[in-house]
């Protein structure tokens, strides 16, 4: 088994190193740079922005500038182009506001998509399945953003109380027990938009694949030794239709990137999505190639961490 995990990790590390240079290649080669963010200014002189490609190596070659940026980013003196500070901090600071609403959205997915799934397969063509399927199939065709800011509205009118942002305005002075309350509050509504369409698509996926375990033999052959109708559920037919969402778990961890872009947008959440629509925007290639490089870590970490569990779920995988 050690074995097999040492190559995996091999093998990831030589992917992330050609993911590293492929991202590189695309966002340099992508038309328009720092120097041309804002060409109408007329403050801009030819030498202004000769002296702005110099400070950035804009004007070496792109292995070159690839090497910049590694060395740059392996002792954390990246800086951005946009304001010149730090990228390590300015991405960790939204790292940690990004973390909270990742959590929220993905507790709330997997915790209801189970139950809901699992119920609907089990009592199908019942009222509480159809019931489900309608509202499945209305979250999955009303857009993210719509519904949204219908919650907005409907909240503001009725409750009067903020929603936009990780916290109300004027509550820095406040009980440390009343800013962790109104922190919670400005975490729910987004964390709940962000899960509504999780939900949908989730349930929909837990029931066919319920569906399609429970009419299996074995399921059939534990019914008629007499278990238990949860035990038949739960512990024969829900673990074997546990395999195909060990893969959809490992890509969980790139939604820390760009899973929330929209959502952290509307409600003007300051996390990492947004701070990558906000550097591409403004061109800012350090930002945008650590963001890219940290996907990449965070997907071929989720992938592993499915690899590992396959183990544990599928004994046939552990003894080959």
């Amino acid at each position: 088994m050690w074995a097999y995990i040492l190559r995996n990790v091999l093998q990831r590390l030589i992917l992330l190193v050609f993911v590293s240079i492929l991202a590189h290649s695309v966002v340099h080669l992508a038309p328009g740079e720092p120097s041309e963010v804002d060409p109408s200014n007329p403050r801009m002189k030819p030498e202004d922005i000769a002296r702005i490609r110099a400070a950035f190596h804009l004007d070496e070659p792109l292995y070159v500038q690839y090497a910049y940026w590694l060395r740059d980013l392996a002792t954390g003196e990246l800086k951005s182009f946009k304001d010149s500070q730090p990228v390590l901090p300015k991405i960790g600071q939204r790292f940690l506001n990004s973390l909270p609403l990742f959590i929220g959205t993905t507790l709330i997915v997997w915790s209801l998509s189970f139950p809901v799934g699992i119920q609907a397969a089990v009592r199908r063509g019942s009222r509480f399945d159809r019931t489900t399927t309608v509202l499945a199939y209305t979250l999955i065709s009303i857009p993210g953003f719509f519904l949204s800011y219908l919650v907005i509205l409907g909240v503001v009118s009725f409750l009067n109380v903020p929603v936009i942002g990780m916290k109300t305005f004027g509550t820095e002075d406040a009980e440390p027990v009343f800013q962790f309350m109104d922190r919670i509050w400005h975490l729910v509504i987004p964390s709940l938009m962000g899960a509504a369409g999780g939900i949908a698509i989730l349930s929909r996926y837990v029931r066919s694949q319920m569906l399609e375990v429970i009419s299996q033999d074995y399921v059939r052959t534990a019914r008629a030794k007499g278990l238990p109708e949860e035990a038949v559920i739960y512990g024969h037919a829900l673990r074997n239709a546990l395999l195909p969402f060990v893969t959809m778990f490992g890509f969980l961890l790139p939604g820390l990137i760009g899973g929330s872009v929209i959502f952290e947008q509307i409600f003007a959440w300051p996390g990492l999505g947004r701070l990558g629509y906000e550097a591409i925007l403004a061109r800012d290639f350090p930002v945008i190639l650590t963001l890219n490089f940290m996907a990449a870590v965070l997907t071929l970490a989720g992938t592993f961490i499915s690899d590992l569990l396959y183990m544990l779920v599928d004994p046939r995988i552990r003894l080959e």
